[in-house]
């Protein structure tokens, strides 16, 4: 099982705009490679809170009704791991933020990768390197 990172749907989901370098088109055909995989069955894991930063940019981009059915199919899918988060997993992850100077949110994924024994993590974030996980694509 993988862990996989909010942008990862995000490169995958949200229409391009024009003319966009083609460092950002190749992530946006990873990602959708990515979510093929998914949904063909590929076991994957995320949390609470990377579902919510994903499904606040939908509505915000797109809208309400894309948002709701993006939570709905992964919230349903028997293959989609959503790890819920405490306040104290928060807590623990503010701490690692202050010590290896990495989001809030990517530190917070790193600390449920431990807890399941994941090493690997689906994203387009460097930070990740900082945190001595294998990044894919």
């Amino acid at each position: 099982m993988r862990f996989i990172d909010a942008n990862v749907f995000l490169y995958a989901l949200l229409k391009p705009k024009p003319n966009l370098p083609d460092k950002v088109i190749e992530r946006k055909k990873k990602a959708q490679e990515i979510l093929r995989r998914i949904e063909k069955g590929e076991k994957v894991a995320t949390t609470v809170v990377h579902l919510s930063e994903v499904a606040n940019i939908i509505e915000a981009k797109v809208n309400l009704s894309t948002a709701l059915d993006f939570i709905e199919e992964l919230l349903t899918a028997e293959n989609v791991r959503i790890l819920s988060v405490t306040p104290e997993d928060y807590l623990k992850a503010a701490i690692l933020t202050s010590e290896r100077r990495v989001s809030i949110n990517d530190a917070l994924a790193y600390l449920k990768m431990k807890e399941l024994n994941i090493t690997e993590i689906y994203t387009f974030d460097k930070h990740f390197q900082n945190l001595g996980l294998r990044m894919l694509p």
